[in-house]
């Protein structure tokens, strides 16, 4: 077989048991979740598992990177250009953080990592490595920038940003209850852009 077919076959495969495996933890939990099961659903043998992933834990903390994705990032988004036009930015990265938290699709994931949070040492770190520092990192660009351009007045850009997320998860956070209890979250749907308008008035020279 030729070797990018065989490549392609390969990352095919762990596309899929990536796939298989977000479902499974969502509806399982992450101890109802074992990797037979996994490799089941996914057609394989066990065995084949571990071709792409040395245990279940690995496969749990690949599978939260989703989860826990910055809504964009320095490396893949030209920041600058973005945090030129002020409030937009802010909007664009709000839009895309709502996104995150109204997709049903991880919506127990989400649930799920908040619990397993308190027990993983190490998806702590990844949480706080893929969600936490990369945001905090990429707002923090966008605000000094502003203040080089005397769009926002001039201050702490970390104490900022820190400001402006922590709300933004907060939101997210009572969603994710509000839908546990199978409450209304209707009243939540206007909030992002509520918060987005609030800051900027707050910062704004």
């Amino acid at each position: 077989m030729p070797e990018n077919t065989t490549l392609k076959k390969k990352i095919g495969t762990k596309a899929k048991i990536l796939k298989v495996s977000t479902t499974l933890f969502s509806e399982l939990g992450y101890k109802g979740t074992s990797v037979r099961k996994i490799a089941a659903e996914v057609g394989i043998r066990e065995s084949a598992i571990y071709n792409h992933y040395k245990n279940k834990e690995e496969i749990f903390i690949e599978v939260s990177k989703e989860i826990f994705s910055s809504p964009f990032s320095a490396e893949d988004t030209d920041v600058r250009e973005m945090a030129m036009r002020g409030k937009a930015y802010l909007s664009k990265f709000t839009t895309q953080y709502k996104l995150l938290t109204f997709d049903k699709s991880n919506e127990n994931m989400f649930r799920l990592l908040m619990i397993e949070l308190l027990q993983n040492a190490e998806l702590r770190e990844q949480f706080m490595s893929n969600f936490h520092d990369k945001n905090i990192k990429v707002l923090s660009e966008g605000f000094f920038i502003m203040m080089q351009n005397n769009l926002i007045r001039s201050q702490d850009p970390m104490v900022i940003s820190y400001e402006f997320l922590s709300t933004l998860f907060y939101i997210r956070l009572q969603v994710t209850l509000l839908r546990f209890d199978s409450k209304s979250t209707n009243h939540l749907s206007t909030m992002f852009e509520k918060h987005v308008e609030f800051f900027w008035e707050s910062i704004k020279v």
